[in-house]
């Protein structure tokens, strides 16, 4: 199952069927976005394999552009998404599914080029690819939901020094 109160941590082991959730809301806004949305990307913890996650689904949805994504916000919010404005990251839209005590997804839309698309993809790869390092992430994330489980800002921010050691490693692979 999927779902989550707004701004609480719970995480759960990895399940198989976060993936079909994640087919199956691609599949709704496909019908729902038709061809403002180049592709779709299942980011986020519920993309990786064997890690414990909170239970919602990541979704990254490509735009050409950002009158693209801002086009696709209002008829979004017409099929369940809350439109989340400045949420502090400047190159995308960002949207959540399901009311604020169960929050099923979490929608961004962005631009293929943009960091917001290259460091969700590069991560979660990254992560897939490097099991140790998704072991490591494991630890970190049960350890800050034990220590900060009724403070996401604290918990989010505590992970961020991670995430930025994972992105630097995975662009220095890549230069080689």
């Amino acid at each position: 199952m999927v779902g989550l109160e707004r701004g609480t941590i719970e995480l759960e082991p990895h399940r198989d069927e976060w993936r079909r959730e994640y087919e199956a809301e691609v599949e709704r806004l496909r019908s729902v976005a038709g061809n403002d949305v180049l592709a779709f990307e299942h980011v986020g913890s519920t993309a990786i394999p064997s890690i414990v996650a909170k239970p919602i689904i990541d979704i990254l949805a490509v735009v050409e552009d950002a009158s693209h994504a801002a086009r696709l916000v209002s008829v979004l919010e017409g099929h369940g998404y809350e439109y989340r404005p400045n949420d502090g990251v400047p190159d995308r839209a960002f949207l959540a599914k399901g009311p604020r005590t169960e929050r099923t997804h979490y929608l961004s839309l962005t631009e293929a080029g943009s960091d917001c698309y290259r460091e969700s993809v590069g991560f979660r790869d990254y992560l897939r690819d490097h099991p140790a390092v998704a072991v490591e992430y494991d630890r970190l994330k049960r350890e800050l939901a034990d220590e900060h489980g009724d403070d996401r800002a604290t918990y989010t921010a505590k992970k961020e020094p991670f995430v930025r050691h994972v992105l630097e490693r995975a662009k220095k692979e890549r230069k080689h």
